[in-house]
């Protein structure tokens, strides 16, 4: 019998509702499918029971791994790596539709990961994801709101996203202690060109490590005083971050590189 490790935030998923609710979400036949973190395989198996072109399972539990392999055989690549350390354009030379029960303790990493290392065209078509529902609401929060943040920020950037349901931990075994969200991501066709994503995450790092401040203190912190940068986006430095817009902070991070260039 497969134990679920706790050191690697594995909750299986088995509620048979959800599981086909995730796979009806895409169309599957004939596409490259990567999997994140299919544990026991039960995704898995509606998964290639639709007749995808291809399926890449990527599972850091060596047990786990060994058991897909005996379990699906050469219907399914298992790759025993950890995700983090993965270069997923290098695994499919076409575009992919990604599933993942992300483990919670690395879900925001693996997010972030994909987002700043995205370029103009991206190595998927449609991510379907789970987080847990604290993580899944600071992704989707619209700015104005209490979970609106750096996270909410970088994931729209880039993607449309979509909130499908909340998942109870009777879904999972063993059960979590709590509620779970699944989100539904593809690329936008339009967004800010910014050279390096990795200057939004810092203004919006530091941002929002002052979130009870007024923006007077983040904005001199990044942009050293120059009072041009608010005049001309029209920035009210006595609001606090909270308060701007997605879109003021794709124009901040433009900003930003065209001061250091």
């Amino acid at each position: 019998m497969i134990k679920a490790k706790k050191s690697l935030g594995q909750n299986f998923l088995i509620d048979q509702n959800i599981l086909n609710l995730i796979t009806d979400l895409v169309p599957i036949q004939g596409k490259n499918i990567i999997e994140i973190g299919p544990g026991t395989g039960n995704l898995t198996y509606l998964i290639l029971k639709k007749n995808p072109k291809r399926v890449l399972a990527i599972e850091k539990d060596y047990n786990l791994s060994i058991n897909l392999k005996k379990k699906f055989e050469d219907k399914l690549e298992v790759l025993n790596q950890d995700v983090l350390k993965v270069n997923e354009t290098s695994l499919i030379q076409e575009k992919v539709t990604v599933f993942g029960n992300l483990p919670y303790n690395i879900s925001t990493e693996i997010l972030v990961k994909w987002i700043v290392n995205l370029k103009d065209t991206f190595w998927f078509d449609h991510l379907v994801l789970m987080f847990q529902k604290e993580v899944a609401d600071r992704i989707t929060a619209k700015f104005n709101t209490r979970n609106y943040g750096r996270l909410s920020i970088l994931s729209n950037w880039k993607l449309d996203i979509k909130k499908i349901c909340d998942i109870k931990p009777t879904c999972f075994s063993p059960r979590p202690k709590i509620d779970s969200s699944l989100l539904f991501f593809r690329p936008r066709n339009n967004f800010f060109k910014i050279n390096n994503p990795h200057n939004l995450e810092k203004i919006t790092r530091i941002f929002f490590n002052h979130r009870r401040k007024m923006l007077k203190k983040p904005f001199n912190q990044v942009f050293s005083g120059d009072q041009n940068i608010p005049n001309k986006l029209n920035i009210n430095l006595n609001l606090r971050p909270q308060n701007l817009d997605f879109e003021t902070y794709y124009k901040l991070a433009i900003e930003y590189e065209n001061l250091n260039r």
